[in-house]
């Protein structure tokens, strides 16, 4: 960004929020989630508000087995007036392993490490080249017309890219990965950069908002790799039959599980209660063992107006789920209903229940109905990431998305078929449609040591034991007062009841193929010990959390089917001169200061990448890396940083270690910005337009060497 741009830009450098997001991002993101209440009004029982009742830590421990015991007899106990976890327990949660053994690793993160910076480019460590794989209005679907921005149109974006791409998957069609479908989610869409001459939401004509609702959703596109580089590009000849536009205006999905044909789910245009047309604000996602993508309905919240005419049960639903019950148009606003009544809750009630849902698709299937499945929950879904379990069920992990949300997993009832057939195939379609949902409880090793200042307990980690409760199994709802379809529809309250553990805005949650464990991308909570907002505790162990954290969870005897497991926080991100940071015990001064992590992801050698999103330390966000064992372990060096701007989104690293993919999203997205008068350049040198980049080696190394 040059001087005279932000000169011209006021309002830049002061549109920030304490995370280090701008204003702008805030209104379009997630329609100024911060400013609002947090809609997490329970009173869980805290292992740190027992503690403080002078219960021993010993005791707090006991407490956490009693309340295992009594949801393993069928949740007989579950929440009928008493707390769920009773004073008299039998056997204490397994003890905390050692977690500073560690095996040692061959490792391969030998780049030199990107510096903090504010360039609006993509900048890469020397002996390292980037491209851009697809931007904004590119070509999708063949016979789509060349983009312009100032004459766009419904049918245009119906087979262009769309807008704001975060999660990304790349899936060889052939052995080598030389053609590739590259698959990516498209979140959300910020008209004042989009549309020239941008007065306001209001202003916008039916056609314009049309064209926002086509940008949503989900783009697959084949690529094809150069020579025998790490760089792709699009395949831009022949029929490309597997290219296809998944949208909010137009696309059907399909319901599936036990919630499915509810009376909660039905509207007047779908009286069965299992057809929903489009998906939004698809945040990140996954790839199941099987060959499909999961993507995560996240922050769907503000596409609908209405609910400030809502009483009783519904009113606490809308509540709890971000839905504004006071004010019609609040801040952030879309105001799609003017385009489709169906986003008008007076209208039609049920519609939001409709969203907030794992979407399935088979992209390898041109033509398939995509699904969203009820089985898993509803809630503000970053994503979902599954690992096969030693028995073969199919285990995910989820992140809701919400500051003092929680973190579930769902195991299916039925196992992965390992066969390569057409019958191994319809029978793996259908493994997410049924299981057991559970949420997470944590218990605290040093509850009274917490500070809130990030200060490391005495026995030198944040660590703990902890037990998955179940919310559904067996087909029956384990939450008193619930039924089966109110548990996973209404999943966050179900998480209420039980007690669940309030953390710090869980995104990305994946296991690391290598060593089986499980992280979690803490990205910030700026509440935290903020007024009545509940104080920092040992999983969350910093008031006013602007930096975020990751969690490491570890499953008992390595059975994601179980219910038991341990955890630590590994990296307690920010400045690593600040004393509040930790990285593993690794040495700080040769650290990467990084913030606000977002997505993770792991290479062939189980090292563990972060994307960030909201840099709260002042520069652009980024890409860095990890080893997980061995003496390198917390030696986090930055490996790329996006332009100007931007969140890194992503990353997707190939099965050969080749190349990184990361989606840049909202390159530009600053207070004061337009199509006009542009705060980023890239990639094209006129205005921003979100894409996909690719890096890899100049000498073919693999990535991180």
């Amino acid at each position: 960004m040059t001087d005279q741009i932000r000169r011209q830009l006021p309002i830049v450098g002061v549109a920030k929020v304490s995370h280090g997001r701008d204003r702008m991002t805030c209104l379009y993101r997630c329609g100024n989630a911060c400013d609002h209440a947090v809609p997490n009004g329970s009173d869980n029982e805290y292992f740190g508000d027992l503690v403080k009742n002078e219960v021993t830590r010993r005791g707090v421990l006991r407490t956490g087995a009693a309340g295992a015991v009594a949801l393993g007899l069928g949740g007989a106990a579950m929440l009928s007036g008493t707390p769920a976890f009773a004073a008299e327990a039998p056997p204490a949660l397994p003890p905390v392993a050692d977690l500073h053994a560690t095996t040692p690793q061959t490792t391969n993160l030998t780049f030199k490490a990107v510096a903090p910076n504010r360039v609006d480019a993509l900048v890469v460590p020397n002996g390292y080249d980037h491209s851009v794989v697809i931007r904004w209005g590119d070509p999708v679907v063949p016979g789509a017309p060349r983009f312009d921005v100032r004459n766009q149109s419904v049918a245009a974006q119906l087979k262009q890219f769309g807008y704001n791409n975060d999660f990304v998957a790349v899936l060889p069609l052939d052995r080598k990965g030389d053609r590739a479908l590259l698959v990516c989610n498209h979140e959300y869409t910020n008209e004042d950069l989009m549309f020239p001459n941008f007065v306001s939401q209001d202003a916008l004509t039916v056609e314009q908002i049309k064209i926002a609702m086509a940008a949503h959703g989900m783009s697959v596109v084949e690529v094809e790799r150069v020579g025998k580089t790490g760089q792709y590009e699009l395949v831009t000849n022949g029929r490309r039959p597997y290219n296809r536009r998944l949208t909010t205006l137009q696309t059907h999905f399909r319901l599936t599980g036990p919630a499915a044909g509810s009376a909660l789910l039905k509207t007047a245009a779908d009286r069965t209660g299992t057809d929903v047309i489009g998906t939004m604000n698809n945040c990140a996602g996954g790839v199941t063992p099987w060959g499909t993508i999961l993507s995560g309905e996240e922050n769907f919240n503000q596409y609908f107006v209405g609910a400030e005419t809502s009483t009783g049960d519904a009113k606490a639903r809308f509540t709890r789920y971000g839905i504004d019950t006071v004010n019609r148009y609040p801040s952030g606003s879309r105001k799609w209903e003017r385009a489709d009544e169906r986003f008008d809750l007076t209208k039609n009630p049920n519609e939001a229940n409709r969203f907030g849902w794992v979407v399935e698709f088979d992209p390898f299937t041109p033509g398939s109905t995509p699904r969203k499945h009820t089985a898993m929950g509803r809630f503000k879904h970053e994503g979902a990431n599954i690992i096969k379990a030693r028995d073969g069920r199919a285990v995910a992990y989820m992140g809701d998305d919400e500051r003092f949300d929680y973190l579930y997993k769902f195991v299916s009832d039925k196992k992965i078929d390992g066969r390569n057939n057409s019958e191994a195939r319809r029978h793996n379609l259908t493994l997410l449609e049924s299981g057991t949902l559970y949420v997470a409880k944590l218990g605290y090793t040093s509850a009274t040591e917490i500070d809130g200042s990030g200060k490391l307990p005495t026995d030198g980690a944040f660590n703990g034991t902890g037990m998955w409760i179940p919310l559904v199994k067996g087909g029956k709802s384990m939450v008193d007062g619930m039924t089966v379809e109110e548990v996973l529809v209404f999943t966050r309250l179900a998480g209420d009841k039980v007690g669940a553990t309030k953390l710090d805005r869980p995104e990305d949650v994946e296991p690391n193929p290598v060593n089986r464990k499980i992280y979690a991308a803490l990205t910030n909570n700026t509440n935290r010990g903020v007024g009545t907002n509940p104080a920092a505790d040992e999983a969350n162990p910093r008031n006013a959390n602007k930096h975020g954290h990751i969690l490491e969870i570890t499953e008992d005897n390595d059975d994601h089917t179980g219910t038991t497991f341990t955890w630590r926080v590994p990296i307690v991100c920010g400045d690593p001169t600040d004393p509040a940071t930790y990285f593993m015990g690794y040495d700080k001064t040769k650290v990467s200061p990084i913030s606000c992590p977002d997505n993770v992801a792991f290479d062939g050698a189980g090292n563990l990448w972060i994307s960030t999103d909201g840099n709260a330390l002042g520069s652009n966000d980024g890409l860095f890396a990890t080893p997980l064992e061995g003496p390198e372990a917390g030696h986090l060096k930055q490996f790329l940083s996006v332009p100007y701007g931007a969140e890194t989104c992503g990353p997707w690293i190939t099965e050969d270690n080749k190349s990184v993919f990361v989606a840049v999203q909202h390159p530009g997205e600053i207070s004061g910005a337009s199509v006009a008068n542009p705060a980023s350049n890239w990639p094209d040198g006129d205005f921003a337009k979100p894409g996909i980049a690719v890096t890899w080696s100049v000498t073919n190394k693999n990535i991180g060497a």
